[in-house]
């Protein structure tokens, strides 16, 4: 225990932050810099001497030594002769909190600028998925967003980010890629990836996005404008609406059932962008016949389709359906798709298949934006395909997640049994309908207090009925073992719900 008030200062400001896989000695420069960046160090302060903070910290003198001499290396700290180790005299911190003000020509303070008027496109208004700041905290969370700790391929995958810093591999990434991609990602995605779903293209007609959302806004940039009109499912995915919306498009809303989009009747629409596979959020599969029938509308009506190849990979049951992009044969079907998605939703990484002259424009815009996703991440994921530890971790995760799926199933019909949903063949999730009286956003925020966190459906809807009795279930962020606690308590949120709506339910279906 420190021993005096300056012993237990330097205790608290070099606290070791919580990054277990982080080496102590990478720990300890973390705490040095955010002392000095969050100026609680100020330039020209004196650092207790290697030994002395080896001993409060409970640490090594030599990792001390380490930090102190790599900190010194990058100009954070300064060491002089006979006296010791001190904060760099040019050592910049973060806040500009004590800087001068700007002043005008009358010496006065500048006013700053009034965003809110200098804004042209903005997304604040525009409903969204969304979850707490601190979701991670909540015991059930049904919701999208997190990796499955028990099923990442941590091995596999270090593995294949080792061998990308092989000096070996190392032409294969560091240079400046410009416009184009890793090839052997390319090639990957182009024979590995792509013929499982019945597609077939050349190099000249992939490119590689950071997830699918910049795929839609890429497309957005390059096709879009006020006078186009934009067919979108409905209810349909929020983040392509949203991506799109930013071009201020002419929306067209189609209906869906249970069989997917309803392709009869079809509105006039420049392009219309679907998710066949498991329609976002309802997971319907489209229909062979309505697939067709859609690729001919396509031709006498004269739109093209952005085709979401959504959860193709996650198939349970029965054969995968062909891709609306496989059985294009006259270049209306722009294909969408996702690498990564199955692995962590945080490595965004997807990809684009379209006509190369439409792919060329696309990659001249994706360079004005970030050049090109990361190199380095492009490379260790050609290799994780190439290893088949793509196929292996897919196989893992549709087993976890059928059964999920199947726990949700029981424990809805036994503690949720007014509760309306039809198990799908495929996906990570369930679309719950529940009784007319509820409204989803409203038992959302009731579930929290009960540690739940579940999708309201309102924000897949452009118009969204009211009360909105609809909600999605993701089961990618929650252990199989919490399901049946997690709806129990969803069902004493639905108790809450109607008590303070009046309504009145049978005590058999209380959760206890």
């Amino acid at each position: 225990m420190p021993r005096n008030p300056r012993a237990t200062q330097w205790t608290q400001l070099f606290a070791l932050p919580e990054q277990p896989a982080l080496p102590l000695q990478a720990r300890l420069r973390a705490a040095v810099v955010r002392a000095i960046l969050e100026e609680h160090l100020s330039p020209g302060a004196l650092l207790p001497s290697s030994r002395e903070l080896a001993a409060l910290l409970g640490l090594s003198r030599n990792t001390v030594t380490s930090a102190y001499l790599q900190l010194i290396d990058e100009g954070f700290l300064q060491a002089r002769a006979r006296s010791g180790v001190f904060v760099a005299r040019d050592a910049r911190p973060l806040s500009a909190a004590h800087a001068e003000p700007l002043r005008g020509r009358n010496g006065q303070a500048s006013a700053p600028p009034d965003w809110s008027q200098r804004v042209l496109r903005s997304l604040l208004d525009k409903p969204t998925l969304s979850k707490p700041d601190r979701w991670r905290d909540y015991p059930y969370p049904f919701v999208y967003g997190n990796y499955d700790q028990q099923l990442f391929p941590t091995e596999d995958f270090r593995e294949c980010c080792a061998r990308s810093l092989a000096r070996s591999h190392l032409p294969h990434w560091t240079p400046d890629l410009e416009t184009s991609d890793v090839p052997d990602l390319i090639e990957q995605i182009r024979t590995r990836l792509l013929p499982q779903r019945g597609v077939f293209a050349p190099k000249e007609e992939i490119l590689v996005t950071m997830g699918a959302q910049h795929a839609y806004y890429l497309l957005a940039e390059a096709l879009f404008d006020e006078r186009t009109r934009v067919g979108l499912e409905e209810p349909g995915h929020p983040h392509a609406r949203n991506s799109f919306s930013l071009r201020q498009p002419r929306w067209v809303a189609i209906d869906v059932d249970e069989d997917g989009l309803v392709v009869d009747a079809l509105p006039a629409a420049d392009y219309l962008f679907v998710t066949p596979s498991h329609q976002s959020p309802t997971t319907a599969i489209l229909s062979l016949a309505r697939r067709q029938w859609l690729l001919r509308k396509a031709e006498l009506q004269d739109f093209v389709i952005i085709e979401d190849d959504y959860e193709a990979e996650n198939l349970y049951q029965g054969r995968p359906m062909p891709a609306l992009k496989s059985l294009d044969k006259t270049g209306r079907v722009i294909y969408v798709g996702s690498v990564s998605k199955n692995l962590s939703p945080a490595l965004r990484l997807g990809f684009i298949v379209a006509p190369r002259a439409l792919i060329k424009e696309l990659r001249v815009i994706r360079h004005a934006m970030v050049r090109h996703p990361s190199a380095f991440l492009q490379h260790a994921y050609a290799l994780f395909l190439s290893l088949g530890h793509h196929e292996s971790h897919t196989r893992r995760v549709n087993h976890a997640l059928q059964e999920r799926l199947a726990l949700v199933a029981q424990a809805l019909r036994e503690l949720l049994p007014d509760f309306r949903f039809r198990l799908p063949s495929g996906g990570a999730s369930i679309w719950v309908q529940a009784p007319d009286w509820v409204d989803a956003p409203g038992l959302s925020l009731m579930a929290r207090n009960h540690g739940v966190l579940i999708e309201a459906g309102d924000v897949f809807f452009a118009k969204p009925p009211y009360p909105c009795p609809f909600f999605r279930l993701r089961l990618s962020s929650i252990a199989a073992a919490q399901i049946p606690a997690g709806i129990r308590a969803l069902g004493m949120a639905v108790q809450d719900l109607a008590w303070a709506c009046g309504e009145k339910r049978p005590a058999a279906h209380r959760a206890h």
